[in-house]
């Protein structure tokens, strides 16, 4: 079933979602309020705060800036940096192998991956020989699994790269 006729079926089963009032918002104004984030990994949660003026995420559809009454949305992360701009004027840094953020409408900002490390933590020249030796497997003749995961870990570490210059 396609999302548009999905769409009409769940009106016509719920016909008091067709008398609440459509919300509309143009771009996101700057505010005195805060966002509350959480960036949470699977198996820990590496940062929370309510005191964030912004956080720069690394999108699929591009880099995004969210503030404090952002339009809700969810976004799927690619592999990146996520900056987070503290109230007092300091900024944390984080890269994450990819996950989602989730925008909702109170300036809640849930940030959920599946591995995420502060960015202090990496070594520009552990991340180069890490990538040699990825492309040694992707040009070389290993199995097809060895191969495409290969390839993700390049994708992965060809970004973190970029970020740590």
């Amino acid at each position: 079933m396609n999302s548009l006729r999905f769409a009409r079926s769940a009106l016509r089963a719920c016909p008091a979602a067709l008398k609440a009032p459509i919300q509309r918002r143009g771009y996101a104004e700057a505010v005195p309020d805060k966002i509350k984030l959480s960036l949470a990994l699977p198996h820990q949660s590496i940062y929370k705060s309510q005191d964030v003026v912004q956080v720069n995420i690394p999108a699929e559809t591009g880099e995004m800036g969210v503030l404090a009454n952002h339009v809700p949305s969810i976004e799927q992360l690619k592999p990146g940096l996520v900056e987070v701009i503290e109230e007092a004027g300091g900024s944390k840094q984080f890269f994450l192998s990819g996950g989602f953020a989730i925008v909702q409408p109170n300036s809640q900002l849930s940030i959920n991956a599946v591995e995420g490390f502060p960015l202090e933590d990496f070594s520009i020249d552990n991340v180069r020989s890490q990538i040699a030796e990825a492309q040694k497997i992707v040009n070389g003749s290993g199995s097809e699994g060895d191969i495409a995961e290969a390839k993700i870990e390049l994708e992965v570490l060809e970004s973190l790269q970029a970020v740590l210059k």
